[in-house]
């Protein structure tokens, strides 16, 4: 099993939260890691990727090359539309529909995700704004992600849910929960992107 997978988003989304949930479900699978994080912004807004390494052999370096990503992540469309280089041809790309206009420029979102249609690889979406609202928490985005992307990452889900309890359990079972809903709703709420 081998899986290069990279995230992006904007500081604040929870890129990283991400990264540690994958690296944590990659360690309850007795598999071999590397994480790093390319680019981080402590402040809100700015640009921030994480890539994650899985495999149960070697892994002889730390960053993904440009396109031999078997996964791309994205909380922010306009992240995954700067960063498609990096997934193969055959590479699976998750975004949110929801766009984080930290600049004043920012393009249309619809026309992003025809760009993005347009690169002819494999385009799944979700409102993760809408469905981490559902869940009960904004903030809960990022773990939305992760239950889209739940099956694409060649871990047991039940090792990721375990890996969110663990990540949360500090802040309370009620924040748990949330995370949980959040996860198992994006699991269920991701779809190809209408062209």
């Amino acid at each position: 099993m081998k899986k290069d997978i990279v995230l992006v988003g904007v500081g604040g989304q929870g890129i990283i939260t991400i990264s540690i949930v994958i690296v944590d479900a990659a360690i309850g699978a007795n598999l071999n890691f590397r994480q790093s994080e390319v680019h981080g912004m402590s402040q809100r807004g700015g640009a921030v990727e994480s890539q994650v390494r899985i495999n149960d052999g070697d892994i002889y370096g730390d960053l993904v090359a440009k396109g031999h990503a078997d996964l791309l992540i994205a909380v922010e469309p306009l992240e995954a539309l700067r960063k498609i280089d990096y997934v193969s041809p055959n590479g699976i790309v998750i975004t949110s529909t929801n766009p984080f206009k930290n600049i004043p420029n920012y393009p249309d979102t619809k026309q992003i995700m025809e760009m993005l249609g347009n690169t002819k690889r494999k385009i799944l979406t979700i409102d993760a704004e809408a469905t981490a609202k559902e869940a009960g928490s904004l903030r809960a985005q990022n773990v939305v992600m992760v239950g889209a992307a739940s099956k694409y990452l060649g871990l047991d889900s039940e090792l990721l849910r375990n890996s969110v309890k663990k990540l949360f359990e500090k802040k309370g079972q009620k924040i748990v929960d949330i995370n949980l809903k959040a996860f198992e709703l994006g699991a269920k709420q991701l779809k190809p992107l209408e062209q």
